[in-house]
């Protein structure tokens, strides 16, 4: 008897419906053809002891499973669940009229447990656009996939339960998510704020322009100056999540199987710092089986790099590509996918080895030449990609001793969201741009317009401080930034001249 249910594959961050077909006849052995894995392989002993430990029989007769489309290599262990209704189906032992209504995922263990499975998102909204009814898998990725409405989500522990509902003697409880509710009632729930900084002003400024304008950024200090502190508080002062973004966020992150049972949607922008240990495809993403990278993780949110000069040259020449077009792509001989990476990378450096150079009470104790060959392990035209480049210096005794001065992230964000909206009205016929930072040069050309007076302000810039062509638009970029915070229609020499003054490590006597 020939028996089909129905799973799937993720890939990227879209999923592909699999159609489990089980055929069990005379004979003896157990086939599985369809380009599987070794963890799908290996299903016949876990699904075995998970069928006698339901109270049925595994079929002492020829079975053969096929994973269709036979032509793409099916991953994982997520399979088991569907091929074990197949096979009690396909040997007469469940009723198969519901098989062909649902989508059917979860790793069994010898006792008939279910464990999760990665990308639940993504699958359940293939199977609802694939016409399905509804999508039976582990009850811990249960309120992650129901955040796709108008479709049963049934969220299950064990496989005797999955039998008996095929059956008809249960009927499982229907996991019910609100999705605007989940997103509101969590939306901002940061646990740091910016008030908790003492001082330190005017780096705070700098982070709000990036914020504005969703720039780039590297902060330049001795230790203890509070480069992590201010880094860390940067999501709470970022506009928030809109509905769409916190799903795909969410996708990228049920994929790479970052989201926890009691998560349905991620409400706060991502916020990762990977150690400077990390390899180049655990930043950018890929591996014998595709998985999203650090950059991706990083989506729609705030991507950590701590003391930058620290890292591989390899790990932070990789992310030059993603930094412009804001997604990466992963090539290997049989599969192509793409992972968005629209991020705002925040790095932090200590401005020499000893960490002392330019301090205004310590001594630098490096030697000559030194604090250069330091710097330079950042290459230029990384730093280009790069849109301020911001001096902390210690904040002194006076600073650390006043309390509750500072204003809060709540403050900063609204004058953050208000410049956000007047960008988005600016690029309202554009799908792919929603604020400054993504501009492309033709856009800059026709939006950035400066006076004559700030033109020949540009030009002394550019030949005293030899910028790029690059950096001379990203100077237009935070300035057009700067001046969506003032309120203003057109770009003023002051702005000008403030965004200028965050190009510290373009200037050549910066290091000596």
């Amino acid at each position: 008897m020939l028996v089909k249910t129905y799973a799937s594959s993720v890939y990227g961050i879209e999923s592909i419906t699999v159609t489990v077909e089980v055929k069990v006849t005379s004979g003896t052995k157990y086939y599985i053809v369809g380009l599987p894995d070794s963890a799908i392989k290996e299903s016949l002993q876990r699904i075995e002891s998970a069928i006698q430990s339901a109270g049925s029989r595994m079929p002492r007769q020829k079975i053969v499973v096929n994973l269709a489309p036979a032509d793409i290599r099916k991953e994982g262990s997520a399979y088991d669940l569907a091929i074990a209704m197949a096979i009690l189906g396909a040997s007469g032992q469940l009723q198969t009229e519901k098989l062909n209504d649902f989508l059917i995922l979860g790793e069994l263990s010898l006792d008939g447990g279910i464990q999760p499975i990665k990308g639940a998102l993504p699958i359940a909204i293939q199977a609802k656009q694939d016409g399905f009814k509804g999508i039976i898998l582990p009850k811990d990725n249960a309120r992650e996939a129901a955040i796709v409405s108008g479709f049963q989500v049934y969220g299950v522990e064990n496989i005797a339960d999955v039998i008996s509902f095929m059956d008809g003697k249960t009927i499982l409880e229907e996991t019910h998510v609100d999705p605007r509710t989940e997103f509101q009632r969590n939306i901002n729930n940061y646990e740091s704020d910016f008030s908790d900084v003492s001082g330190q002003s005017n780096i705070k400024r700098a982070l709000e322009i990036a914020a504005a304008g969703g720039h780039n950024v590297i902060l330049i200090g001795p230790p203890g100056s509070g480069k992590t502190m201010l880094a860390k508080r940067l999501p709470t002062i970022l506009p928030p999540l809109n509905l769409h973004e916190s799903l795909e966020t969410t996708k990228i992150h049920s994929v790479a199987g970052r989201l926890a049972a009691t998560e349905s949607l991620m409400t706060v922008r991502p916020f990762r710092a990977p150690h400077h240990t990390i390899s180049d495809v655990a930043l950018v993403g890929g591996g014998a089986n595709p998985q999203p990278g650090e950059i991706s993780l990083a989506h729609h949110g705030v991507l950590f790099l701590d003391e930058m000069p620290e890292f591989k040259r390899s790990v932070l020449e990789v992310m030059r590509q993603p930094l412009e077009e804001r997604k990466i792509t992963i090539s290997r001989a049989r599969l192509t996918v793409d992972y968005p990476a629209s991020f705002m990378l925040i790095a932090s450096m200590n401005p020499c080895p000893c960490g002392y150079y330019n301090h205004p009470e310590k001594d630098c104790i490096c030697s000559p030449g030194v604090v250069q060959k330091y710097l330079s392990k950042i290459s230029g035209p990384l730093l280009d990609r790069i849109d301020l480049h911001i001096e902390v210096t210690p904040v002194d005794f006076n600073e650390l001793s006043l309390s509750g001065q500072s204003e809060n992230s709540a403050t900063v964000r609204d004058r953050v969201i208000k410049a956000r909206e007047k960008q988005s009205g600016r690029f309202i016929t554009n799908q792919e741009v929603h604020c400054n930072a993504q501009m492309e040069d033709r856009m800059v050309r026709e939006i950035c317009h400066v006076s004559a007076s700030g033109q020949q302000l540009l030009k002394s810039a550019m030949e005293r401080l030899g910028l790029s062509a690059r950096a001379y638009n990203r100077i237009l970029k935070v300035s057009r930034t700067i001046a969506d915070l003032d309120a203003s229609e057109h770009i003023e020499n002051e702005h000008l001249a403030e965004a200028i003054q965050y190009r510290s490590l373009d200037r050549e006597s910066w290091a000596g």
